[in-house]
C-alpha cells in the first residue's frame, strides 16, 4: 500500500474475516500460538466461541499461511499429541502495520460521523 488511496482499501476484501486476520496477526506478533489458545484470546476482540469455530480458525490460518503472513510447524505437546503452532512472518508484520494504519484512518472517519450525530441529536433535544 504505497499511497494514501490505499487507506480506502479498494483492493481489500472487507468482511469480518479480514478483521479476524488482523487480530490473529496481532496475537502472533510476540509469541507463537495454537488453535484453541488463539480462540480463547480472540474473545478479547469480541469473537465469541459460538460464532468462531475451530474449522473457521484453521481455514483462516491456512489461508494466511498460503499468503506467507504466518508460518506453522508441529510441536511436541508433552504427553499429549503434537499440535500445530503458528507464528507471524516478516511479511505478516508488514501487513499488520498496514492494517493498523487503515483502521486508524477509518476510526477517525467514524469518530467524525459519531461526533456530528451527537451534535445534531444534542441540538434537537434542546429545542
Amino acid at each position: 500500500m504505497q499511497n494514501d488511496q490505499a487507506l480506502f482499501c479498494t483492493d481489500k476484501n472487507h468482511k469480518m474475516e479480514r478483521f479476524l486476520e488482523v487480530c490473529l496477526l496481532l496475537l502472533l506478533y510476540d509469541e507463537v500460538g495454537y488453535g484453541y489458545g488463539l480462540i480463547e484470546q480472540l474473545e478479547y476482540f469480541g469473537f465469541s466461541q459460538d460464532e468462531l469455530n475451530v474449522s473457521t480458525l484453521y481455514r483462516t490460518l491456512r489461508k494466511m499461511e498460503k499468503e506467507e503472513l504466518v508460518s506453522s510447524l508441529w510441536e511436541e505437546g508433552g504427553p499429549g499429541p503434537k499440535r500445530r503452532v503458528y507464528e507471524i512472518t516478516e511479511s505478516g508484520k508488514k501487513e499488520l502495520a498496514q492494517w493498523i494504519k487503515i483502521l486508524e484512518f477509518r476510526k477517525k472517519r467514524i469518530d467524525k460521523l459519531i461526533g456530528k450525530y451527537d451534535e445534531k441529536v444534542g441540538q434537537n433535544e434542546n429545542i
